[in-house]
C-alpha cells in the first residue's frame, strides 16, 4: 500500500519512537500531523521530516491526558488536516519501578492517564472520522509488558496490558468497517524511556541497557511502517518485538 500523500497523525512525536516514526512515514512520502507536548522539539522533528519527503507537516502541542485539549484540538484542525489516514497512538510513559505496595500513587495515575486514558482519548476522536470515510489505520504502541508482568513493574504492566485489550476491542468493534487496528509490542528499546522512568538519572537509566544490544527507535518505527503498508485487505493484529538478546521480559543476555 502506498503512503505516498497519506495523512498520518502521530501522538509523543517529538523524540524516539514517535520521531523515528514520523521520519520512516515522511521517507515514504506522506502528509504529517505530529503532536506532543515538547513543542521545541516537535520543531525539530517536523523540520528533518520535511527533509526527508514529508509532503507537509502540521504540528500543535497537546498533551492527551486533557480530553478537553484533545477534543478541542482534533475539532479545530484545518480542513487539509482533518481526513487523518492513519492514527499511531504513541504517547505513552513509565514512571518509578517500586513495589506496588510502596508505589508512588502519582506516577500511577500519570501512567494511566497517558497510556490508558491518553489513548482513548484520542481514539474516540479520531475513529469516527475514518468510519465515515470507509478508510483508516489505528496503531498502538504496547509492550512486552502487555504480554508478562516484571518485578516492580506491576501498574505500568498494567496500563499495557490494557491497551492490548483496547486494540483487540476495537478491532471487534470495526468488524462491519474497513478500518484496521495494529498493536506493536516492542521489547526493550534504547529511548528516554528508563531516563522518564527515573525521573532524569541518567546514571540508573543507562543500567537499564548495559551489556546488551537494544532495539533502537528506527527498529519499531519500520515495524510499524510495514504493518501500515500491507494491502488494505490484510490486518496485522499484534506484532510483538524484541531484540535478540531478550528471551522475555525478564531474561536477558547481558555479555559480561
Amino acid at each position: 500500500m502506498s503512503l505516498q500523500g497519506k495523512l498520518v497523525f502521530i501522538t509523543g512525536a517529538s523524540a524516539g519512537i514517535g520521531a523515528s516514526t514520523a521520519y520512516a512515514f515522511a521517507a515514504k512520502g506522506a502528509k504529517l500531523l505530529l503532536c506532543a507536548r515538547r513543542t521545541d522539539k516537535l520543531a525539530t522533528v517536523a523540520a528533518e521530516a520535511l527533509a526527508r519527503g514529508a509532503q507537509g507537516v502540521h504540528t500543535f502541542a497537546l498533551d492527551v491526558t486533557d480530553r478537553d485539549a484533545v477534543t478541542t484540538a482534533v475539532a479545530e484542525l484545518p480542513a487539509a488536516w482533518a481526513a487523518i489516514d492513519i492514527l499511531v497512538n504513541n504517547a505513552g510513559l513509565s514512571r518509578g519501578l517500586d513495589k506496588l505496595y510502596e508505589g508512588k500513587i502519582e506516577d500511577w495515575e500519570e501512567m494511566i492517564d497517558t497510556n490508558v486514558k491518553g489513548l482513548l482519548y484520542v481514539t474516540r476522536k479520531v475513529v469516527p472520522g475514518m468510519v465515515e470515510r470507509g478508510s483508516g489505520h489505528v496503531i498502538n504502541l504496547g509492550s512486552t509488558a502487555g504480554h508478562q508482568t516484571y518485578a516492580n513493574g506491576a501498574v505500568y504492566c498494567a496500563t499495557k496490558a490494557a491497551e492490548k485489550v483496547i486494540s483487540e476491542g476495537l478491532r471487534i468493534d470495526l468488524i462491519a468497517s474497513p478500518v484496521r487496528v495494529t498493536s506493536i509490542d516492542p521489547g526493550m528499546v534504547e529511548t528516554d524511556f528508563s531516563l522518564i522512568r527515573f525521573r532524569g538519572d541518567a546514571e540508573r537509566a543507562a543500567k537499564v541497557y548495559q551489556n546488551i544490544t537494544p532495539l533502537q527507535p528506527e527498529d519499531v518505527a519500520d515495524a510499524i511502517l510495514w504493518a501500515a503498508t500491507r494491502p488494505a485487505h490484510v490486518n496485522i493484529d499484534e506484532l510483538l518485538v524484541k531484540p535478540v538478546d531478550q528471551a522475555s521480559v525478564t531474561k536477558i543476555n547481558r555479555r559480561k
